[in-house]
């Protein structure tokens, strides 16, 4: 029997009966045409899973009573920050559900010379609240009780002047151009940085500001990758030699 995973961004305790994300409850209700007393599976973000039941589905909305909590982690132990030059509409729903599946932490979605999406603040804010939903929603469905954090989007220029030495000491630009690859990196014990360019790729002075401020170039083949490809492919490379893809 499939017990469904649903994600719910308020505190939970053993023995409240609360009401589900609307979305959640439809699918529940609607689509899978469940009943109450149905398992389900409850987290918040803060590392644990919480066993529940359907309480009730009524047109006001479907509630779950919450039961036990358990320590469920699956997260990587190496710690990956996707630098991610935003990319349009589905294809960065794609990339942020897919890193999200891969193990990484954090999500920066930057704006570079070439990125055609423009965002305005207004429009920079619902594209966050989206984006965090699609990355809840991959949650649920690969088994995380961690959301990875995503920041607004901003421009590169911007997030490379914000690092500092603390944030990390593994920088790397996926640029096909660059001659190292994933074989030539060691241990990763403070995590890295993954930037990864949009449709164009990353331009002359983009490449000039990341390595000004300490991203070396990484190569992935002899072949040019999209952006919805290049990034997860990274990813995987780097769990792979330094993370929990064993």
């Amino acid at each position: 029997m499939r017990i469904p995973r649903i994600h719910v961004p308020v505190p939970l305790h053993a023995g409240d009966v609360l009401q589900l994300p609307e979305q959640a409850g439809e699918h529940l209700a609607r689509v899978l045409r469940l009943e109450a007393g149905h398992p389900l599976v409850l987290f918040n973000g803060d590392g644990a899973e919480y066993d529940a039941r359907l309480a009730a589905l009524a047109k006001r909305g479907v509630t779950a009573e919450v039961g036990a909590r358990r320590e469920v982690s699956l997260e990587s132990p190496l710690p990956l920050t996707l630098v991610q030059g935003v990319a349009r509409g589905e294809k960065m729903d794609w990339i942020l559900q897919k890193a999200t599946e891969l193990g990484v932490a954090r999500i920066v979605p930057v704006v570079t010379e070439r990125t055609e999406v423009r965002l305005d603040e207004e429009r920079g804010s619902r594209r966050l609240a989206h984006w965090t939903q699609v990355i809840a929603s991959a949650c649920e469905q690969c088994g995380r009780n961690v959301l990875p954090e995503i920041l607004a989007p901003q421009k590169l220029m911007h997030y490379c002047a914000s690092l500092t030495q603390a944030d990390t000491d593994a920088r790397f630009a996926l640029l096909p151009e660059a001659e190292a690859g994933p074989r030539a990196i060691g241990p990763l014990p403070r995590g890295a940085l993954l930037l990864i360019g949009p449709e164009g790729g990353l331009s002359d002075h983009d490449i000039a500001v990341a390595r000004n401020a300490g991203f070396r170039g990484l190569r992935l083949g002899p072949r040019i990758l999209r952006t919805e490809t290049a990034g997860l492919a990274a990813i995987a490379a780097l769990q792979t030699v330094a993370g929990d893809f064993v």
